[in-house]
């Protein structure tokens, strides 16, 4: 990968854009009507994505694991590659949710009625066709264009900046994981003023070593949105939402 600033000072480049497109968001999500936001902050995380890694060689763009099979790249889509990618990133995806969906319910579960005094049971209200819809929704607006920008972007540059020097399960791990789930949980807050959306970071972590394991966001981008829509699922059954 080209490296304007050399491999040492990367983080300043990751850290600093990481900055300012937070600074941005923040202040679509104060301006824009509620309907508008979510798209407004996608978009953004697009493009800023677009002029860090997309518009740059192919190099950087399969360097940044951005590629998706293929289709971001010139040439011909190999359609067997984008099927077996696609379909292997969501095998990981509903790998990680069995094992991490229960106890994150259980402890839900004890949040709600301790901390929110929920008493009455839980309540799943949505229909196969608002499920897909929903799915759709946190797949194509949120985890995608945050996913392409923090473990695309972010992540990356903060590796190249921090190699690797140990292993997780096959994944190979540095500060940079720990550093952009930590500007991922930050971002969070500055668009909606609430600590508890530093919980984020955990989850975070997860799809940083999604990025790190597989060498692609696909695996990362398909857990995002199962844990977001499985978070508002519990949400709404539970009346909070």
């Amino acid at each position: 990968m080209a490296d304007v600033l050399g491999p040492r000072r990367a983080w300043i480049e990751a850290l600093g854009v990481a900055a300012l497109v937070t600074a941005l968001v923040t202040a679509l999500s104060a301006l824009l009507v509620d309907r508008w936001i979510a798209t407004a902050v996608g978009l953004t995380f697009f493009g800023a994505t677009w002029l860090m890694v997309w518009s740059r060689d192919d190099a950087v763009v399969t360097h940044s694991g951005l590629s998706f099979a293929g289709l971001v790249l010139p040439g011909r889509i190999n359609g067997r590659r984008v099927t077996r990618e696609a379909a292997t990133a969501m095998g990981w995806a509903l790998l990680l949710a069995t094992f991490c969906f229960v106890p994150f319910y259980l402890g839900f579960r004890a949040w709600a009625h301790w901390v929110w005094h929920v008493r009455h049971p839980f309540v799943f209200s949505l229909g196969p066709a608002h499920l897909a819809n929903e799915f759709a929704a946190q797949l194509l607006i949120v985890a995608l264009p945050e996913e392409s920008f923090y473990r695309g972007y972010v992540q990356t540059r903060l590796a190249d900046a921090w190699p690797a020097r140990r292993r997780l399960f096959g994944a190979p791990v540095s500060p940079a994981i720990l550093v952009t789930s930590a500007v991922f949980a930050l971002g969070h807050v500055a668009t909606i003023h609430d600590p508890g959306r530093l919980a984020v970071f955990f989850p975070s972590l997860v799809f940083g070593w999604l990025r790190a394991r597989t060498g692609g966001v696909g695996a990362a981008i398909a857990f995002h949105a199962l844990c977001n829509l499985f978070s508002e699922s519990l949400m709404r059954g539970y009346g909070l939402g």
